[in-house]
């Protein structure tokens, strides 16, 4: 493990080598501090799993007691669906191919031993209490395997197979609330049809339905039948949704026709994401789960990990925008405690932020931010000049095409 973080220490650090004047980093620099986030982040749950110690591990605090249930099952389903497309590009002989293929090891025997009904750490994906919380757990679990089967699937045995389907297959005792949960169900579901080919329509269907029918306009939905100002789009909606509807498409059925018109919705929000990056590497941190931090920004990450950004956004600027808010947030005193766990707030450690259903595990979600660290480093992504974001351009002067809307069809 000190191999690991001194890799990840050696990548992080060598940015500061490529960096031209602040704000003007090159894409290697960038990639090699995201690199560094994103394993300092992931190292203490990932290790402590694969060695059945997370249990023992995670730090309970006083805010978080009455979440200890479920705290563990958090730290990994969103650890594992956040780094699952960077390990899913395996192995090389770079420093960072090297440090890849450790983690996608970690991961993988991560779950192994969170599905084994045998060992220590076995989490129970089916449990009711508290909230219901295992569902959503679930539904990042499946994400990730969507995300990365290569790595996380393929290797597994028979018998380990039949483990994790057994772990998601459990979450089906548990009934969404009439929101965003409605698609951790579905995505379970979307993820069991592809890996296995069984799959209950009804969980799947009403999710996609009634998505529809809470779409407001403008790339955005409802949480449920009202509108939240908050980043459920972002942390939910728009990632799981598109998901969802790609295994339709796969399948050949008739939901997967609404693929094209929900990327387009998709598109639309994470250009409305791109211009809320102020010119000093922030944005408005508002509304349920701000302690989430920069998985508010999951959406724009995805959609530059399927090649999907909008043509109005530059991928220059969007890759020194969404940098920015990374160091911003990540470089605040007190975002992790003596041992490197997570603690809660947005920018440091803020406890008056949180809301009543967090848990340290919880924090993990952000990761999901970094999805764009699944394409490869030659990606032109990462090998074009880096550019102002829009914000930026605006408020020194630059000039900026106009903003357009999107009609509600």
């Amino acid at each position: 493990m000190k191999r690991l973080l001194i890799l990840g220490f050696i990548l992080g650090r060598c940015s500061c080598l490529f960096a031209g004047e602040a704000g003007h980093s090159t894409g290697k620099a960038d990639r090699a501090y995201l690199v560094d986030v994103m394993t300092r982040i992931a190292a203490p749950v990932l290790q402590a799993l694969s060695e059945n110690k997370l249990k023992e591990k995670i730090p309970v605090r006083d805010w978080d007691k009455h979440r200890r249930a479920c705290t563990c099952t958090e730290a990994f389903a969103r650890t594992l669906a956040g780094i699952a497309p960077w390990i899913e590009l395996g192995a090389d002989s770079t420093p960072e191919g090297e440090l890849r293929a450790k983690f996608g090891r970690l991961a993988r025997t991560s779950l192994i031993n969170a599905t084994d009904p045998e060992s220590p750490d076995c989490l129970d994906f089916g449990a009711p209490l508290p909230n219901r919380q295992s569902l959503v757990e679930a539904a990042y679990v499946a994400q990730a395997l969507l995300r990365a089967p290569k790595t996380l699937w393929e290797p597994l045995t028979p018998a380990q197979k039949q483990h994790v389907i057994a772990s998601l297959k459990k979450s089906r005792s548990l009934e969404p609330w009439p929101n965003n949960w409605l698609l951790f169900a579905a995505t379970v579901e979307a993820a069991l049809w592809h890996f296995t080919g069984e799959v209950q329509m009804d969980r799947l269907k009403l999710a996609v339905e009634k998505h529809e029918e809470w779409y407001r306009g403008d790339g955005t939905y409802g949480d449920g039948p009202e509108f939240h100002w908050d980043y459920y789009n972002s942390y939910v909606i728009h990632p799981m949704l598109l998901e969802v509807l790609k295994v339709c498409r796969e399948k050949h059925d008739p939901l997967g026709g609404l693929y094209d018109e929900e990327l387009v919705r998709a598109q639309r929000y994470a250009t409305i994401q791109e211009r809320l990056i102020s010119p000093e590497g922030t944005f408005p941190v508002m509304g349920r789960s701000s302690a989430y931090r920069f998985a508010a920004f999951q959406t724009l990450s995805q959609l530059i990990l399927w090649k999907q950004l909008p043509t109005v956004i530059e991928p220059g600027a969007a890759r020194a925008g969404l940098t920015a808010v990374v160091r911003r947030m990540m470089e605040a005193p007190g975002t992790f405690d003596r041992e490197g766990w997570l603690e809660i707030g947005a920018v440091g450690r803020q406890p008056g932020i949180r809301n009543d259903y967090n848990a340290t595990g919880s924090l993990y979600i952000c990761l999901v931010g970094l999805l764009h660290l699944g394409l490869p480093p030659t990606d032109p992504f990462w090998t074009v000049p880096s550019a102002d974001w829009t914000q930026k351009k605006i408020w020194s002067g630059q000039d900026v095409g106009p903003d357009h809307f999107l009609e509600k069809k």
